[in-house]
């Protein structure tokens, strides 16, 4: 028998590729996007009171009711909308899983689904699994936002849903509110559904606010949102997530989750709804702690050969390095993990077509210490 593969673009994930680069060179691994740095410990704490308490069998396949509520009273407080915890709320494991069980739940054969490029890794397999077809539409340097007249003009009666990310990896933009206001302008009332991959909302800066579809009329109504606790408390490791929509969506949507991994870790769930009941604070503060990290390196590379892009959102630093090397990207990447030790990850695996340019993405969502080191390795390339 020969097994015919449903996704013959796919081999093994960039960021395994370079992680195991990284670790056999003993490099600096700004590649992956994890910290180098532990999570709340109180949350830790909370997670080991769960395990020795008991909460180690099937949690309920939505979530936990405390964590949905915890979810549910954030979300209001942050951006105004009531959301009702027991309709709309699913946690997931991770937020990919979000991500793909939204795209199985509305995606049919056929149809098509629009991706901005560069985009997360994991949507297009999506898509195609549906028997669908993503359409790229490219994102632009230095600022990478919307291409408008470029979407209205692909957006067809196959159009079945629009994948939005903000703030973006890898590129560091963000949208704003007028974005949001285009989209759904452009939309209208074609039966299209937008999945927003919200998963850095708190990880915003230089006193922007994040642009959410959960508080747009238009737009709402249509919507998943995913988002990530992974990204928020420092803990990617727990993989947990979770996606936020109306309740007719969120019915389909569960009914792809109770098959994908039915429920979430509970002693996780248990630690995460103890802990946001307790501190409201730590999300609050985490634009400002990830903006002084953005600005130490940006400082640090200012005596670099590489030119930096503005970062808006995410833990993500994008550079071009044409000023230094011609080879492509993952040739790129290969040679500065081997030669210089530090890992970066190429842009050509979120891409269709690579913007004009050569680009890497560098994460500094790690110690000040590994930071500078970092910046003192690439100063030298």
């Amino acid at each position: 028998m020969t097994l015919q593969t449903k996704l013959p673009k796919v081999g093994t994930t960039i960021f395994s590729v370079m992680s195991q680069l990284a670790a056999e060179h003993g490099a600096i691994n700004l590649g992956q996007g994890f910290p180098d740095f532990e999570g709340p410990q109180a949350l830790k704490d909370a997670l080991s009171r769960a395990m020795n308490e008991g909460r180690n069998q099937y949690a309920p396949a939505p979530g936990i009711p405390q964590l949905r509520l915890q979810i549910a009273r954030k979300t209001e407080f942050l951006y105004g909308c009531a959301i009702d915890p027991g309709t709309q709320v699913t946690v997931t494991s991770g937020a990919t899983e979000a991500l793909f069980a939204a795209i199985a739940a509305t995606v049919r054969p056929g149809d098509e689904v629009i991706v901005f490029d560069p985009c997360y890794d994991s949507y297009e397999p999506a898509i195609e699994l549906q028997g669908a077809r993503a359409v790229h539409l490219p994102l632009q340097p230095p600022d990478f936002g919307l291409p408008f007249a470029q979407l209205a003009a692909a957006i067809s009666d196959r159009t079945r849903m629009i994948i939005i990310n903000s703030p973006q990896n890898p590129t560091g933009g963000a949208l704003q509110r007028s974005d949001l206001d285009q989209l759904a302008a452009l939309i209208g009332d074609r039966e299209i559904y937008v999945l927003s991959d919200e998963v850095y909302e708190h990880i915003i800066y230089d006193g922007l606010a994040h642009a959410t579809v959960l508080n747009h009329p238009l737009l709402a109504p249509r919507s998943f949102a995913v988002s990530s606790f992974g990204k928020t408390y420092h803990i990617t490791g727990w993989k947990i997530g979770y996606c936020i929509a109306p309740p007719a969506l969120t019915a389909e949507f569960r009914k792809v989750h109770q098959y994908l991994t039915f429920c979430s870790f509970h002693p996780a769930q248990v630690a995460l709804a103890e802990f946001m009941a307790g501190d409201q604070q730590h999300y609050l503060d985490l634009p400002a702690f990830y903006q002084a990290k953005r600005d130490l390196f940006v400082e640090a590379l200012s005596g670099s050969r590489f030119k930096l892009m503005p970062v808006r959102g995410s833990y993500f630093q994008l550079v071009d390095y044409s000023a230094i090397s011609d080879l492509g990207d993952l040739d790129f990447c290969r040679w500065l993990t081997a030669e210089h030790k530090v890992a970066a990850i190429p842009l050509s695996p979120f891409c269709e077509k690579v913007p004009e340019g050569r680009y890497a993405r560098l994460c500094f969502a790690k110690e000040d210490g590994t930071l500078k080191e970092a910046a003192a390795r690439l100063c030298r390339v």
